[in-house]
């Protein structure tokens, strides 16, 4: 296993679901963490959590992955004891509406590109060169089910998830020969703000995503993101499939009936 202690990780969309339970993760494995969001009270407040449950360096800041020139501005004025990233965690990202591409709605399609691919390419564009310079340093992007198997109305979100996979295993390609790392970590159901956002804020609705069946938790998935961090230098874990085992595909839910 490789030792986290001291190491820097780098989490995008810290804030809440995956990105604050990664967060936790790794503090517990005793890395130093460096949080960003668009919510800055909320990385902030976290940041100053891990700091004193775990003794950990932590720092938090605000971004929005969207804008390509505060990606820029963000990362290259860190403070100098912040440059040297061992582990970007690319968890920013989301879903908004379920429609027809038909009856799709544009600002909705726009945001979802935005965030979920080129959010990506921004940070990791950004992260990148300092990484190989040393040599050293893992990419760890959250993907989706969504992203090996295409369902009703979920058109671009699909499209979007599609295109992570396909930059994870071209950008696997990009770093051959050097000690980078790469891995995709692709979760099924999972009980974040997720379907509240898909659905504007409608909590009935994103309740009954979940309705009779145990999906997966946060935690879950930055059990996957460690362990695929701490793998020996030499063992590339390339991809993670994970589903509630209520879940065999991205239509296919055991649901019970409710007492």
């Amino acid at each position: 296993m490789i030792t986290l202690k001291k190491k820097i990780v780098f989490i995008t969309g810290a804030s809440s679901g995956i990105g604050k339970a990664s967060a936790v993760k790794f503090a517990e494995a005793g890395a130093d963490i460096l949080l960003c969001a668009r919510r800055t009270e909320k990385v902030e407040a976290l940041a100053a959590e891990l700091k004193k449950n775990y003794g950990v360096r932590s720092h938090a800041f605000h971004l929005d992955v969207r804008k390509q020139s505060e990606v820029e501005q963000s990362l290259n004025t860190l403070p100098a004891e912040w440059k040297n990233i061992s582990i970007l965690v690319n968890n920013a990202g989301l879903s908004r509406g379920l429609d027809t591409l038909q009856d799709g709605v544009i600002s909705d399609w726009d945001e979802m590109i935005d965030t979920n691919v080129k959010g990506l390419l921004y940070v990791t564009r950004a992260v990148l060169p300092g990484m190989i310079a040393r040599n050293e340093g893992h990419v760890l992007n959250i993907g989706s089910v969504a992203g090996h198997w295409v369902y009703p109305k979920g058109n671009v979100y699909n499209a979007s998830k599609f295109a992570v996979k396909a930059l994870s295993e071209g950008l696997k390609m990009d770093l051959l020969g050097t000690a980078v790392r790469v891995t995709s970590v692709d979760p099924g159901l999972i009980e974040t703000e997720f379907s509240i956002v898909r659905f504007h804020g409608d909590a009935e609705k994103a309740k009954n995503v979940y309705k009779g069946m145990t999906p997966l938790s946060p935690e879950d998935i930055a059990d996957a993101l460690l362990w695929a961090a701490t793998r020996p230098a030499h063992v590339n874990v390339s991809e993670i499939i994970l589903m509630p085992t209520d879940q065999s595909s991205p239509t296919m839910v055991h649901r019970r009936t409710q007492q």
